[in-house]
Order: structure tokens, then sequence, then C-alpha cells
């Protein structure tokens, strides 16, 4: 993207000069390194993104979970399910009970 930021202002016969790298586009030396850097940095984002998915594909294959942690246990889940079918408590009634939200209920049921 920086690149062709730049790119396209060379285009147009305006430089780029970078005063913390002391990098200038407007001689070839300047374009050179500016070029190398960029390229160097999408290495590197390449690297960090195989990496990410290396480490996730090796996370689920041991069966770790990902994300976030559940709010609701199994024993929960059962209970709920127990006291929606003896009826006489609503969905709010045991959410609070169990210090959830009644979307939360929803969901765990659903899911279960």
């Amino acid at each position: 993207m920086l690149i062709e930021t730049v790119d396209q202002l060379g285009e147009q016969n305006i430089g780029f000069i970078s005063l913390t790298e002391d990098i200038n586009t407007t001689t070839a030396g300047g374009r050179l390194v500016f070029h190398v850097f960029g390229a160097l940095a999408e290495y590197e984002r390449a690297l960090i993104g195989e990496r990410t998915r290396f480490g996730l594909a090796n996370a689920k294959s041991k069966g770790i979970r990902l994300g976030r942690p559940a709010v609701m246990t199994d024993d929960q889940i059962e209970m709920t399910k127990k006291l929606k079918s003896a009826g006489g408590h609503s969905m709010q009634a045991i959410a609070d009970q169990l210090g959830v939200s009644r979307s939360t209920l929803y969901r765990a049921l659903k899911a279960d």
C-alpha cells in the first residue's frame, strides 16, 4: 500500500523523504532502499500470517478450544434444560439464578 502510494506520487514528480530513516525516493539509491524495506516488511507480514495459521491448526489438532471461554458449564446447561422442561420458571428467572443473560441461555441451549 505504501509502495503504491509512493509510486503514484513519483508519477506526479513528487518525492518521498523519510526524515527518521533517511530515505529519499528522489534518488536511485533512495528508491532502492525504500523498495527493499517494503519487500522485507511484506515478507515479515506473510511470515506472521503463516505462523499464525500453523499455530491455530496445531492447537486445533491437539483439541485446544480457541476463542473466548464458555460462560456456562455442562452442568449449568443440563440444569437449565431440566428447569425449562419442568415449567414454572421463566428463562429470565433461570438466567438470574445462574448469573447469566437470557441470550446466553438461549445460545447455550441452541449450541447443545
